[in-house]
């Protein structure tokens, strides 16, 4: 399964305001991922996939949206990131999104897992 931290660089955070969460458990350094630099598809790699139109509704989220289309409720981030909309609070209802597919094709465009 492709998670969204795979390949993720994790880094020991040792900073003071953390200080407490560490004593609560027990550790010397909270690991933590690196926030990933996605980069965005060009128009021609855009146009080689199959993309599905969805016009948001009420109701709507990334998840289900994930879900209905690959299976898989934890790929919510490719739609997101597809869309260059990072929460759904970035959508308006009426709003057309993007669904790309095929996934595995989408994942490897994206050279990130």
């Amino acid at each position: 399964m492709t998670s969204r931290y795979t390949g993720r660089r994790i880094v020991k955070n040792t900073s003071k305001i953390y200080e407490e969460f560490r004593e609560e458990r027990g550790v010397r350094t909270l690991d933590q991922y690196k926030t990933p630099r996605l980069r965005h598809l060009t128009v021609a790699q855009r146009a080689s996939l199959i993309r599905e139109k969805h016009v948001w509704r009420i109701g709507d989220r990334y998840w289900k949206l994930a879900a209905m289309n690959y299976g898989d409720s934890e790929l919510w981030w490719v739609i997101a990131w597809y869309n260059q909309r990072p929460t759904e609070g970035h959508i308006k209802i009426g709003d057309t999104i993007i669904i790309p597919k095929p996934l595995d094709r989408v994942l490897e465009m994206m050279r990130y897992y």
